[in-house]
């Protein structure tokens, strides 16, 4: 299909993971390496970072540079409770037990032999578990009991352990401190710069077989438009570019322009408000729905669209969509009220409890909480992608009562489910006593009672915070790095010292300040920087947005 038309002699941007694919950045170079280092000393070995990042594609690498007298288990879907990961770990291994009758510590006794007759016959032993984030704090204490098997000169099992950044706020509880001090090596990845970007890009089509002095379809100002938007996450690059080049393609063009990359981004971001309103022909939806269904599916599009509009069979047909320069509109259920003298049924979907405030996008309800904190954004891209590059972080977390929302202080984005079990959001700025302050669509102050809302809440919320410059992973005793500087500077100016307590390296007496400070916060008082102590002293500083709490 479009192969052929760039000289390429498969698909440049399958987002199927293939090692072959890895474009080896200098930080993707520097994750494997931590990896292999890890595999090869035993204990604990970590890789986080956002999804689309790589992390999946590093694992398969590193399995193919893993030494021949290596056995592995890997552990993909590890929601489950100790007994059944035990149990997965030696089916992986090829242990027999009796299912029948088990318990942790026979399988555990079962696992420590295997082990043991590994490293007599020279072999290592890796456990690799995969979206570790999912794990539960006994689990994972469960998993360090596993590396106390082992001889007296080493450890008979390797863990690695790779999962979203949320596996740091996990690894940050006091619970798991025994286990996060066990970790050898770790390593975050980050998206890819614009330079990086270009690299990314020119690396795939070369190995999809793109000759030398072949023309690059991706000019340097596509990169940069194709990097503000995916904000440099490779699946996002590789699906984007995917679509622009079938673009290309059925407009007989050698490079993707503007009017291409539009086009692409909106069918990457799956526009719901897209109908089939046009008999006007657009070649590259034409191939992409001959792609998707095949000429019999095609087919069937027309005879529907005959039907529908009148068309005739010589007739073709598109698909129309908003003008992607439009900035982000959210989608508001208008109000269903109605006089007393006038029952008019309800639209589907709706309720009258939720139609005066909600917001049915998730990405329309996180814009309208941004401007609420005043950041102007650019609605090419992920809000969340470009506030990250202004020292911004995004976060999503569940919790079950009023008083957690009161303690954490900010303005966030709750997740609605209605009566229909309809999905929307609600943007709550402030709370006082049982009333709620949140803002619709509109951008306009609405008050609500708690007891209305409450009932919908599903207890997830997603709020922004500042963060540390270099910022990625919960800090403790002996860490050291500009974070740590930073946030010694910060806690000087917090108790107006003319000197930070230390420069750079997480020392004790900054482990006690921050223990003071956590305890002053009815936070836990384990002297680690997590993000909800850095959030409450962004609040001590006047760094941040809070709760409005007196609006009546």
């Amino acid at each position: 299909m479009y192969q052929n038309h760039f000289g390429l002699k498969e698909q440049a941007f399958s987002i199927a993971v293939n090692p072959r694919y890895l474009y080896m950045s200098q930080q993707h170079k520097e994750a494997l390496a931590h990896l292999l280092y890890g595999v090869k000393e035993g204990g604990f070995v970590m890789l986080t970072g956002e999804v689309g990042t790589g992390k999946t594609t590093i694992i398969r690498c590193l399995l193919e540079q893993l030494p021949k007298q290596t056995e592995i288990a890997i552990i993909l879907n590890p929601m489950a409770n100790i007994l059944e990961l035990l149990c997965t770990i030696c089916d992986e291994y090829a242990i027999e037990y009796n299912s029948k009758n088990i318990t942790i510590k026979s399988i555990t006794d079962l696992l420590h032999q295997h082990l043991l007759s590994n490293h007599t016959r020279g072999k290592n032993t890796v456990l690799l578990i995969d979206e570790a984030q999912l794990l539960s704090v006994e689990v994972m204490e469960q998993i360090r009991l596993l590396t106390n098997l082992e001889t007296a000169t080493q450890k008979l099992l390797q863990i690695v352990l790779v999962g979203q950044p949320e596996l740091n706020e996990l690894l940050s509880q006091p619970q798991l401190r025994q286990l996060s001090q066990r970790i050898t090596a770790r390593f975050h990845l980050t998206p890819l710069t614009v330079s990086e970007t270009q690299s990314y890009i020119s690396h795939r089509l070369r190995v999809a077989g793109m000759q030398d002095m072949a023309p690059n379809p991706f000019g340097p100002k596509m990169v940069k438009r194709i990097h503000r938007f995916t904000g440099g996450v490779p699946r996002m690059i590789n699906v984007l570019c995917e679509r622009a080049l079938i673009g290309a393609y059925g407009q007989n063009k050698s490079c993707v322009d503007n009017a291409i990359f539009k086009l692409a981004k909106k069918e990457v971001e799956g526009n719901r408000e897209s109908t089939l309103i046009n008999k006007k022909s657009h070649p590259y939806l034409i191939y992409s729905a001959l792609s998707a269904c095949g000429i019999i599916g095609l087919a069937v599009i027309f005879v529907i669209t005959h039907i529908l509009f009148g068309s005739k069979p010589n007739d073709t047909i598109t698909m129309v969509t908003a003008e992607s320069a439009q900035p982000i509109r959210p989608i508001i259920r208008e109000p269903a009220l109605a006089p007393a003298n006038v029952s008019d049924p309800e639209p589907e979907g709706r309720t009258n409890n939720t139609s005066r405030y909600d917001i049915e996008n998730n990405i329309a309800a996180q814009v309208v909480l941004f401007k609420h904190l005043n950041f102007d954004i650019n609605t090419d891209t992920h809000p969340c992608w470009q506030l990250n590059t202004q020292g911004f972080a995004c976060s999503k977390t569940k919790l079950e009562t009023w008083e957690e929302i009161i303690a954490l202080n900010r303005p966030v984005v709750l997740s609605l489910i209605n009566s229909k079990k309809f999905r929307s959001y609600a943007v709550l700025i402030g709370v006082q006593g049982e009333k709620a302050l949140v803002i619709d669509g509109k951008n306009k102050r609405q008050i609500i009672t708690l007891e209305e809302l409450g009932p919908l809440w599903t207890g997830n919320v997603f709020y922004l915070w500042k963060k540390p410059k270099d910022y990625s992973e919960p800090l403790g005793l002996g860490s050291s790095n500009a974070t740590v500087a930073e946030i010694a500077a910060q806690f000087a100016l917090l108790d107006a010292q003319p000197t930070p307590l230390t420069k750079r390296r997480y020392n004790k007496a900054l482990k006690e300040r921050v223990t003071i400070f956590q305890r002053e916060h009815q936070l836990t008082a384990d002297g680690i920087l997590g993000e909800r102590t850095l959030m409450k002293l962004n609040e001590a500083l006047g760094l941040s947005t809070i709760l409005e709490k007196d609006f009546l």
